[in-house]
Formats: C-alpha cells, structure tokens, sequence
C-alpha cells in the first residue's frame, strides 16, 4: 500500500485532497495578508516642510506644548483623509500672518464658515482628542499626550489598565522599604 494512503481510509479520503485545501487556505491567507502590508505600506511621506506648517498652524490653534512625533502623524492621516488640506493649511497660515496672529484669537473669527473653519477644528479636535473621528475603529494618534488630559493632569487619571499611569508597567518599580523583621 502507498505511503499517501492511510491503510483504513478509502482512495477519495487520500490527504492529497487535504493538501491541495490547506495549500488554497495557505494561499488565500497570503493574498489577504500582501493586501493588508500593501495599504499600509503606502502611506503618503510628507516633506518637512508640510509637516513644519501644519506644526505653525497647530501651534497658533492649540496653547499647548504640541509633540512633533504626534503632529507629524497627525499631518499625514489628515492628508490623506482629505486631498486639499495643504491648500487649507497653506490659507489659514496666509490669514494668521496677515493678521501678525501670535494666538488662535487674533486670527480665528477672520476664518470664513466652510472647508477652512472645519479644518482649523478639525485640527483642534484631532490633538486634543488623539483620534481623526470619533467612531470605535478610530485610529489612535495620541493617547496619553491627547491634550484633552493635560488641563486636569493633576486630578484625573487617564484611563489605563496601569496601576500608576498609561504605560506604567514599562516603568521601574520603587524599591520596597526595610520589611520588619519578627
């Protein structure tokens, strides 16, 4: 009897069969994992200058130390949400400067409603809430570092399954005091 064949199965049970349905399995699974790697390999590159302007914007937007790392992350998802938020940065930079704006107040009621005012708060809303939508399967850009936190830092504690803070498993425990010996 061949090796193939189990000696208590019939010929149509032969794992050649089985073979060819985890080979398919097998190659289905590729095919959806190179789909998965290949959007997320193309995410657009800014150039720094982009990335330098959408921080100038920010800043003007947002009184708060802002994290480069975050803004440049941010920059890029908002980007590629939306195909004229260049031009929108680059208008909303134009009406700041003419106005010699040093805070969000000098040049924000010049903001005419539509695409520009819902892109100046949808910065605003993108950094302080550290998601670009409010919806479950939001990507999460800042967590920690979302500026909604940073007001009442002193009093609140963000959200965290960390007994001392986000990411407090990753930091040193205090050394224990003298036990006292019985």
């Amino acid at each position: 009897m061949p090796d193939q064949y189990r000696d208590d199965a019939p010929v149509e049970f032969s794992l050649a069969r089985r073979r060819i349905l985890v080979g398919g399995v097998l190659l289905m699974g590729a095919f959806g994992a190179l789909s998965t790697f290949s959007a997320t390999s193309s995410d657009i590159v800014l150039p720094d200058e982009s990335v330098a302007r959408f921080m100038e914007i920010s800043s003007l937007l947002i009184p708060h130390q802002l994290d480069r790392g975050i803004g440049k992350r941010l920059a890029i998802a908002m980007t590629t949400a939306n195909p004229s938020f260049s031009d929108h940065i680059t208008a909303l930079l134009a009406m700041a400067r003419r106005r010699n704006a040093r805070i969000v107040e000098d040049f924000f009621p010049d903001v005419p409603e539509g695409p520009l005012k819902e892109t100046a708060l949808s910065i605003i809303s993108a950094w302080y809430m550290g998601v670009l939508t409010d919806a479950p399967n939001a990507q999460v850009f800042a967590y920690e570092l979302a500026l909604m936190y940073q007001p009442t830092i002193d009093v609140m504690t963000i959200p965290s399954y960390a007994k001392a803070a986000p990411n407090g498993w990753n930091a040193d425990a205090p050394l224990l005091s003298d036990m006292p010996q019985f």
